[in-house]
């Protein structure tokens, strides 16, 4: 089955026309938008859409075809999913594996990375691999405490596992489905439930292998292990209890004026009165003689503080211990320091601590920002927040129960066992399994199945109606529905097949199969800069058009695409299981790339290979 002809020679160029370069002209401005991000990238795809309606006489796609992508197989299915993926993590169906693996394998690190591995990639394969990573870093942490091995060693392999795992089925992902709509609008062959689960196999496989042995010696060890979260995040020379002296200016002001008309960069987090520690919300909690305060601030502020508002350093430095007590209100109830991830689709990215109001918000003090390997300890007010990054709270037990309720964050030391519906759990499984089933033996499309099981989780009482509408990602449907009609009008207008005459025509004497591997490569250092589903949308024609200009087997060339588009490991704005452990895992910018840069270079061979194993070229 292996492809050994050669493309043709002496190809022409097909003409350049106007809507060519007026399509061109709206890829270059959406691909700088979304590498700039001025604006969230579904707002763009939006944006997108609009224009190309707009501009119908040259692009060819009209109002209907425009808003068909809220309507797609792919965007309605991929809506689906996020509610069965949140079915079995209501369930807690991978964490009690995950629980398992961490109390058989705990005392063997290289079982362990197995382990971990395994879970994550296979898990993958069923539900979207971005619930997975979310749910794996808490367990990674608590992996990490009980063995001494540093979370950075174990993080980034599961984030590049749960990526590969995505490619073993149809509905590990949602590029998978957005490939598999295109596939079947432009070439009438759409992809089944198992299509590509062999080669899956064979890529996850290799992943495995690299990132427990050469992988394993490249991750670096960034975060130092210990049960001091004020040392991890490096807090002694920020954090600073003050007792409040006689005559201070402060005694008899609330917290919220207090530090007001100071040039100080500082923030109240704590008062302890009588032995009672009072935290968020503080705003209106007089402060009075005899009070301690805890306050994060910078050395030099602290400085201006202790000379000008009458307060004294006790000299202890503050602990871990200093800032878990019992609330006045609630005896039984703890406070925590707890780090916490920012969702890469959380609607608070692109906000500051201040635009949000963060501490009236959500009742909780932020102490210090992570991102990769950088922490931030002033004038966090004035940060501008992105996805992955991971803030130092300090809340009480309630105030976290509800972060690990919310989608948008990701609490990596959780303070007590999550409450899950475990009577249910086999139901939710069960429909999973009826899902794939249906679809697999083509009872019912894809869609239908999904759909129905999308109601009977509903109706089982495996997710809440309220449940089902948080946990999709919005952000994620309208770039899908947006940019669907993109790849409509590159086809329409010859824009792909002009790309693909240019490509034929400097490419002669290149066999299929490199022109294969080329695309492959291609598509995985754009989808570093661009979304995986833009990657998909923008590529697929082109590569169908390729295809039949240099006499290759276009089913081929859709596949390289879309496994390319799911493999961006270079960097960590590539993909967003990525970005969720940047943070937590204190990486430097450049570990992906020293990781993921040979992975990604062996799967170009093996992929290239496989697909023309299997299905030819």
């Amino acid at each position: 089955m292996w492809a050994a002809g050669i493309l043709q020679t002496g190809t022409d160029i097909l003409p350049l026309t106007p809507e060519i370069l007026l399509i061109f002209g709206i890829v270059l401005v959406a691909l700088a938008l979304f590498i700039l991000e001025p604006w969230p990238i579904d707002v763009t795809a939006i944006g997108v859409m609009v224009t190309l309606i707009i501009l119908e006489p040259w692009t060819r796609v009209d109002a209907a075809t425009g808003i068909g992508g809220f309507s797609s197989t792919a965007t309605v299915t991929v809506l689906a999913m996020f509610v069965l993926s949140e079915g079995i993590r209501r369930t807690g169906a991978v964490h009690r594996v995950g629980s398992w693996v961490a109390d058989r394998f705990g005392d063997n690190p290289f079982k362990q990375l197995l382990s971990v591995l395994g879970l994550s990639g296979g898990t993958a394969g069923f539900i979207n691999n971005t619930p997975v990573v979310a749910i794996m870093i808490p367990m990674v942490s608590q992996i990490s405490r009980k063995t001494g091995i540093s979370p950075s060693k174990l993080l980034m392999p599961v984030s590049f596992a749960a990526m590969m795992g995505g490619m073993l089925t149809l509905i590990g992902t949602s590029t998978n489905l957005l490939a598999s709509d295109l596939s079947g609008r432009l070439i009438d062959r759409p992809f089944t439930m198992f299509e590509f689960t062999q080669l899956g196999i064979v890529v996850l496989l290799t992943g495995i292998v690299y990132l427990a042995t050469v992988g394993r010696l490249l991750v670096p060890e960034r975060i130092k292990l210990t049960d001091e979260l004020v040392e991890g995040f490096e807090m002694g020379e920020y954090l600073t209890e003050v007792e409040v002296l006689p005559g201070s200016p402060l005694v008899d002001r609330t917290v919220e004026v207090a530090l007001k008309g100071m040039d100080v960069d500082a923030d109240i987090v704590q008062l302890v009165r009588a032995g009672e520690a009072f935290v968020e919300p503080l705003g209106q909690k007089e402060i009075r003689e005899g009070d301690t305060l805890l306050v994060r601030t910078t050395p030099e502020s602290m400085v201006t503080f202790i000379e000008e508002d009458g307060v004294a350093v006790p000299g202890e430095a503050v602990t871990d211990e200093n800032l878990q007590a019992e609330t006045p209100a609630r005896p039984e109830e703890e406070l925590h320091l707890v780090e916490v991830v920012i969702s890469p689709e959380a609607p608070l990215v692109g906000g500051t601590l201040r635009s949000l109001n963060f501490r009236g918000r959500y009742n909780a003090s932020v102490l210090a920002i992570r991102r990769g390997a950088d922490v931030r300890h002033a004038r966090l007010d004035e940060f501008r927040l992105r996805g992955g990054d991971t803030l130092l709270l300090h809340a009480t037990e309630s105030v976290v129960q509800r972060f690990v309720d919310d989608r948008d964050f990701i609490v990596v030391q959780q303070v007590q066992r999550p409450e899950f519906r475990a009577g249910r759990l086999p139901v939710a499984v069960g429909i999973i399994a009826a899902v794939v089933a249906l679809a697999a033996f083509e009872v019912l499309d894809i869609v239908v199945a999904a759909l129905a099981g999308l109601v009977v989780m509903i109706l089982t009482g495996c997710v809440k109606s309220k449940e089902a509408y948080a946990s999709v990602d919005w952000s994620v449907i309208f770039v899908l529905a947006g940019l669907i009609p993109l790849g409509v009008a590159m086809e329409r207008t010859g824009t792909a097949a002009w790309l693909a005459s240019v490509i034929a025509h400097y490419g002669e004497g290149l066999t299929p199969l490199l022109v294969l591997g080329i695309f492959y490569l291609f598509t995985a250092l754009l989808t570093e800069v661009l979304s995986n589903n833009a990657s998909v949308v923008l590529l697929i024609p082109v590569a169908i058009d390729t295809a039949h200009a240099v006499g290759g087997d276009p089913f081929s060339f859709i596949l390289a695409v879309t496994f390319a588009a799911s493999t961006a490991m270079l960097t960590p704005i590539g993909y967003q299981t990525n970005l969720m452990v940047y943070g937590p895992g204190g990486y430097r910018f450049s570990d992906f790339f020293r990781v993921g840069a040979p992975l990604q270079a062996v799967l170009v061979v093996v992929t290239t290979l496989g697909i023309a194993f299997f299905w030819g070229v």
